[in-house]
């Protein structure tokens, strides 16, 4: 039975030659240009994903703009998010809204501490 040193030593000798021996500058050249290949081809890949990434991005950024031009335009008409902001609140209290001024008017009786100005 082959203990776990002896295991390793036989599949690092398959793997690397003879233990103990540096790697030849034959086994090293090679190692460089496999080295410099292979990060060639992840370069190439990777500007090429880039590309496509950022046309898909573009064209779909593109169709986003074209489909929603006629909801801007009709938002630039109405006066923008300020303008329906105060109309809502209008809305809520009960005022009236012109030229996106908020008119509110408040009945005396009704006012909060109002009871003691009366009482006074």
């Amino acid at each position: 039975m082959q203990t776990d040193r002896q295991r390793f030593l036989h599949f690092h000798q398959r793997a690397f030659g003879t233990a103990g021996q540096p790697p030849s500058l034959w086994r090293k050249a090679v190692a460089l240009v496999a080295t410099v290949g292979l990060v060639g081809v992840a370069l190439m890949f990777s500007v090429v994903l880039f590309a496509v990434l950022l046309t898909v991005g573009t064209a779909a950024w593109g169709y986003f703009w074209w489909k929603t031009r006629d909801l801007r335009r009709q938002m630039r008409e109405q006066g923008g998010p300020a303008a329906w902001a105060a109309a809502r609140a209008a809305q809520r209290e009960g005022g009236l809204v012109l030229e996106g001024e908020v008119i509110r008017e408040v009945d005396p009786a009704r006012e909060p501490g109002s009871e003691s100005r009366r009482d006074a």
